[in-house]
């Protein structure tokens, strides 16, 4: 689909660039508080010794020319945009292979388990490494029969998901475990023939062209108006898109940007009450990475893999399966999309008050300092810990997120708190400056999933303590045993 107008108002434009002082979701930015401690250090160098000569062509701190151009912020948060045609490029004998059973495993994802290639075992391997290479090769194999059965047990599903999902098997047994895909094998290829039929049709409406103009009025200028399109979260995903995991080479692909606006857009028109709202990009980036994968020989698609040579059928799939998923999430959490967002109020109350008992001097210590756990873990809700993380140590996490009973909402508080009280040692010795910008640049660039797996089963040890203890994870007055967060 089209982007977003190029004949956007100035007043819009102001949109599109952060105030230097806050990132998107107007929590202190780490550029705001750098340029505090090298404040007298920045002044030095825009100062020249004439004072009768004019500042020209002089450069920040973060080597960005003042004279045509505003400070960013330097942080992971925020990526700059690109430009219109600023899209990569990739050979086809450079990229990945498509399956040639494609078209089978487009009508019943079944199919691709016959197809698991298992890699030889290691060369010369120690005892250690032929264990762990069994140990795989028998989890696949466990996956697949219980995948194979005429009625999926999603009770067994779930335990042997917890401790983690295969690569191979993954993508089925997320849609299965998110109640996308039928547990019984005779209704799936009927089902999803229907929702991804609906999907389409719910993007062909979308996206459906204006009639003509009447008399008098000028045709619409920009691809919004002319199909129509509700402008405000047309431009706002147009914008928030092309920040979507910069960093990975598949979401710099016009074919992939495409997609996730209409999977957004489509979304956020079809649930009024929340719209959309920043950081629902990111969520969607697991899904489509996790299905995409499903029809290469080659799992890992984030480098060398431009969705636009791949045939229609396979992106709508991948398209339409994406958007039902990340429904069937949000469906669980809506509350934090709604408006004034209480349902992160209520899980970052929750985590401060889980924060106490566990670590109670790490919580006196950020509350002497003046930290406010909104200030830091709004993010952690909001994005569900993405833009702490890799998406591959996401997609690791969202494992066990699936085989919990409330995955995304009360046991993603536990990981958050087990997430926290890891940094403990070193946030105790900081001051309030000092700890904001660790929390915003947490070290977790080198994190394998033996650090994930970690992290959840802290967290699971967590709730196990803590879970029957309801009143730390309720919102005061709320007596309700149904709260998401009990």
């Amino acid at each position: 689909m089209d982007g977003a107008s190029d004949n956007t108002d100035e007043g819009d434009e102001e949109d599109i660039v952060y105030d230097d002082d806050e990132d998107e979701f107007g929590l202190p930015s780490i550029a705001s508080m750098r340029k505090k401690q090298t404040k007298n250090a920045n002044k030095s160098h825009l100062q020249t010794s004439d004072s009768g000569n004019a500042v020209r062509g002089n450069t920040s701190t973060l080597g960005v020319n003042l004279a045509n151009s505003r400070q960013r912020a330097n942080s992971s948060d925020i990526a700059e945009e690109r430009g219109v045609s600023m899209y990569p490029t990739t050979r086809k004998s450079e990229g990945k292979i498509l399956r040639p059973q494609y078209k089978d495993i487009l009508k019943d994802p079944a199919n691709a388990l016959n197809l698991i290639d298992h890699a030889p075992p290691p060369k010369n391997g120690s005892p250690k490494e032929m264990e762990i290479y069994s140990s795989r090769i028998s989890r696949i194999n466990k996956f697949k029969r219980l995948l194979q059965t005429s009625t999926v047990s999603l009770s067994e599903l779930r335990n042997l998901a917890w401790s983690g999902i295969p690569a191979e098997v993954r993508a089925m047994t997320w849609q299965i475990l998110l109640g996308y895909l039928p547990t019984n094998s005779e209704r799936r290829v009927s089902t999803l023939e229907r929702k991804r039929k609906e999907y389409l049709d719910g993007v062909r409406q979308a996206f459906e062209r204006s009639t003509t103009p009447a008399p008098g009025n000028p045709p619409a200028s920009s691809a919004g108006r002319g199909r129509g399109l509700d402008e405000a979260i047309w431009h706002q995903i147009s914008i928030d898109v092309p920040r979507t995991s910069p960093h990975i080479p598949l979401y710099g692909y016009e074919a992939t940007q495409r997609s996730l606006e209409r999977i957004l857009y489509v979304w956020a028109i079809r649930h009024p009450a929340s719209g959309y709202v920043q950081g629902i990009n990111d969520l969607v980036t697991p899904f489509w990475q996790v299905f995409l994968g499903m029809y290469m020989t080659d799992l890992n698609v984030e480098e060398a893999m431009d969705p636009g040579q791949l045939p229609r059928s396979v992106l709508d799939a991948v398209e339409a399966d994406s958007f039902w998923c990340l429904t069937k999430l949000l469906d669980g959490i809506q509350d934090n999309y709604i408006y004034a967002q209480p349902g992160i109020h209520r899980q970052v109350r929750a985590l401060r008050d889980l924060t106490m008992r566990i670590d109670s001097t790490l919580a006196k210590h950020l509350e002497n300092e003046g930290v406010e756990f909104m200030q830091f873990s709004f993010r952690w809700m909001n994005c569900l810990l993405m833009r702490e993380m890799s998406v591959q140590n996401t997609i690791r996490m969202w494992d066990t997120y699936m085989a919990e009973e409330q995955g995304f909402s009360r046991f993603h508080v536990y990981v958050c708190a087990a997430f926290l009280v890891k940094w403990s040692d070193q946030l105790i010795k900081m001051d309030f400056q000092e700890i904001m910008m660790f929390l915003q640049a947490l070290p977790t660039r080198d994190w394998t999933e033996k650090d994930i797996e970690l992290l959840l089963s802290e967290a699971f040890i967590w709730q196990s303590l803590f879970q029957d203890s309801r009143a730390h994870l309720r919102p005061a007055g709320d007596q309700s045993p149904k709260n998401g967060l009990q």
